[in-house]
């Protein structure tokens, strides 16, 4: 017989289904768009309808050994997606009750994306000999996964770990979860389109980007300026690492990990951001932690991590 597993990677902007191997060899893999999906059950069917049509799966002469799924403010004790900002269902959604009516015999487990991704790292990654690390993944929101001796951290309600609602300024800039100045505004994809168009505003310093409508600006374009270049880019990018440093340097003052990964779609930018991260990183942080922490990018393909590190739940 042959066994899979199946790694759900629930992202704000887009969600992807992946059929894993024993090996680790993700074998099919089917992109849905998260948004306009108003009602969680129909998003839910979907992902059960794309699993249902993988070809390896018809066969009976294999096996399904369980559903793994990562997905923003994922509670891994209680099944559930709580009160996630960057999704449209707001509330409490039962995912793996929804998903077990599809699928009644299979185990489903879930847990916050980032944590998926810090599995994915820990398993298949740079953090194989790793029991004190960090993954901060940089996307449509900044989340993180914190592993202490070997284990993922949950805290006593499913939600440790969430260093990008740590706030950097309580009078800084609105967040979906409802306050103010938490590190995701700043160093989110979003939160780098925001600097850039604030620099871009305040100054009438030549840019690429000024060829933009702002409302139009990325961070994919941000990057790419930057590694042209770009004075305004780069500037962009130094703010957004100058404070994503500080609160790294105040996450390792609590567990005091060996490494930190970065991960996401910011990290595509590659030395433009993580240049003046280390920079900054090692000039705010505490005097005995200095020079003993490595920081660098995740050592998965961008596309993997999340859906390996679900899939990995189900072991």
């Amino acid at each position: 017989m042959t066994s899979y597993t199946v790694g759900i990677d629930i992202g704000g902007t887009t969600s992807v289904v992946g059929l894993v191997d024993k090996d680790g060899k993700i074998v099919r893999r089917k992109d849905i768009k998260t948004p306009g999906h108003p009602v969680a059950s129909e998003f839910f069917n979907s992902l059960a309808d794309i699993i249902e049509q993988f070809d390896e799966l018809k066969s009976t002469s294999t096996v399904l050994n369980g559903i793994g799924v990562g997905a923003p403010n994922g509670n891994y004790y209680n099944g559930t997606i709580e009160f996630a900002p960057n999704l449209e269902w707001k509330g409490v959604v039962p995912v793996v009750e929804l998903l077990q009516k599809r699928f009644p015999n299979t185990l489903i487990k879930l847990t916050n994306d980032a944590n998926a991704a810090a599995l994915g790292e820990m398993i298949y990654g740079n953090a194989k000999d790793e029991k004190y690390f960090i993954l901060i993944t940089l996307g449509t929101g900044v989340g993180s996964g914190i592993v202490v001796d070997g284990k993922l951290v949950y805290g006593h309600d499913g939600f440790a770990g969430e260093i990008g609602h740590t706030i950097y300024d309580p009078e800084g800039r609105q967040c979906g979860c409802g306050r103010k100045g938490c590190l995701e505004t700043y160093a989110s994809a979003g939160g780098l389109v925001k600097t850039a168009v604030e620099l871009l505003s305040a100054s009438t310093d030549h840019s690429s980007l000024r060829s933009i409508p702002t409302n139009e600006i990325t961070s994919k374009q941000i990057g790419e300026a930057a590694q042209n270049g770009d004075i305004m880019a780069l500037k962009a990018f130094d703010i957004t690492a100058k404070i994503l440093a500080i609160k790294l340097a105040d996450s390792v003052a609590h567990t005091s990990p060996s490494a930190i990964y970065i991960f996401g779609g910011l990290a595509n930018a590659g030395d433009v951001l993580m240049t003046p991260l280390k920079k900054y990183f090692e000039e705010y942080l505490l005097q005995i932690y200095k020079n003993k922490i490595k920081l660098t990018l995740s050592g998965l393909p961008a596309n993997d991590a999340a859906i390996l590190g679900s899939a990995a739940l189900v072991y």
